[in-house]
């Protein structure tokens, strides 16, 4: 039996994809193997977001003909989408595919000498149901794909092509199969996820309102959602459901309205601080999570104080930092005040303090609570770990039995490696 073995860079949907992409090649007859293992084949399912994305495709590349030097490499994803003929130039890369291609790979198993190059970024149509399949705990759901908002710092509209969405009866159907698999929690996945129903003439409340009904899944957690398509009548929903968890993840980007604009951002800080003093004050408990993007061209340090101050004052629960990376064919690479790569590093590392006290003070206002955690399969030296519905992530002995079982705990206190540990009655 051959085998095979993936890498996956970059976002949920990413993951999602590569465990489909997976599954394809089982039924070839393949063994899944992990990819520090010998393999007959790698698959590296590559991110374009910034270029620390692109230096690991590389890295991965190198560590798997390091590994086995007759082994296949194929290189699918957005860099491969958006790169694909310096892919190609790569030293062991035997076949590169587009996102188009992706789901394909394995029509293109047993012609492998033949070099597969997509160059075609401009027809990226079809939706590929995708799901993962990891521990049988949480799964990554595929909802939606393709971005129609070509922000001037971003490359995915180019590498994933115009918003696009499979409908509401067969998502469902997806969610059915998942709950058949045990699974407790769906994670709804795509690149913008707000933006649901522009192929299929439906909503995003919809779509949720239809999950929420899906018999056997336990938990429905929203991945990525832009603050402009948040609606109050999602965020009211949410509050009411019993399966939609109080976690949401709001890109910010920027702290400032000028920054915003010159990023072609479609709201301004106004309207997202609306969005979390309306989540805040219908649901306290609820986990806030923000993305943001330091040093991009005309962050002034006048600006990016203004911007610290604003996301300081928010009742954020953590953020996630990415430092900017000029990036081809993109808007902002024209544009003039750019911030020299340095105190870009400068300005994370200050961001990442921010989010670590964030972090701590959330997960602090939950000590000596009861929560309901999900607790997943890793052994890790005796211990496990779990997520409560609100996403504080817990620690507690490892327990075979607790594994995939979402059991009431009392948080008890946060441990030296930021986790909290429980006591389970």
């Amino acid at each position: 039996m051959k085998k095979v073995a993936f890498f996956t860079l970059g976002c949920k949907l990413n993951f999602a994809e590569t465990s489909t992409i997976a599954n394809s090649f089982i039924e070839n007859g393949f063994k899944k193997v992990n990819f520090n293992e010998e393999a007959d084949v790698y698959v590296i399912n590559t991110c374009t977001v910034t270029n620390i994305a692109n230096k690991k495709c590389r890295q991965a590349i190198n560590k798997a003909i390091r590994k086995a030097p007759n082994a296949k490499v194929i290189v699918t994803g957005c860099y491969a989408q958006l790169k694909p003929d310096e892919i190609s130039e790569t030293p062991g890369v035997d076949i590169v595919l587009g996102n188009n291609e992706k789901f394909n790979i394995a029509n293109y198993l047993s012609n492998f000498q033949t070099k597969k190059i997509h160059t075609d970024i401009k027809n990226i149509s079809c939706f590929h149901h995708a799901f993962s399949l990891h521990d049988r705990t949480r799964s990554f759901l595929k909802v939606q794909d393709g971005c129609d908002y070509f922000c001037s710092y971003c490359t995915i509209p180019l590498a994933r092509g115009k918003s696009r969405n499979a409908p509401i009866k067969d998502i469902i159907k997806e969610a059915e199969k998942l709950a058949e698999n045990n699974v407790k929690e769906i994670i709804l996945t795509g690149v913008n996820i707000g933006d649901f129903g522009k192929s299929t003439n439906e909503t995003f409340i919809a779509l949720i309102k239809g999950l929420d009904k899906v018999e056997g899944i336990k938990r429905i957690r929203i991945s990525s959602i832009e603050p402009n398509l948040l609606t109050d009548e999602v965020i009211r929903f949410v509050s009411k459901s019993n399966k939609i968890v109080p976690h949401f993840h709001i890109p910010l980007q920027c702290g400032t309205n000028n920054l915003l604009k010159l990023m072609h951002r479609r709201y301004t800080t106004e309207l997202y601080s609306k969005k979390v003093d309306l989540i805040k004050s219908i649901m306290p408990q609820a986990c806030i999570a923000a993305d943001l993007i330091v040093g991009v061209p005309g962050e002034t340090e006048d600006e990016f104080n203004k911007a610290y101050k604003f996301v300081d004052d928010l009742d954020l629960s953590y953020l996630h930092i990415f430092t900017y990376s000029e990036r081809d064919n993109t808007l902002a690479l024209t544009f003039d005040n750019k911030v020299p790569v340095n105190i870009r590093r400068e300005r994370s590392k200050i961001f990442h303090t921010l989010s670590d006290k964030k972090r701590l003070k959330f997960y602090s206002q939950h000590i000596n609570t009861f929560k309901n955690v999900l607790f997943e399969s890793k052994n890790d030296n005796g211990k496990m770990y779990g997520f409560t519905e609100n996403y504080i992530k817990v620690e507690t002995d490892f327990n075979k039995q607790l594994i995939n079982q979402i059991v009431k705990v009392k948080l008890t206190k946060i441990n030296d490696d930021g986790n909290v540990e429980v006591a389970i009655s």
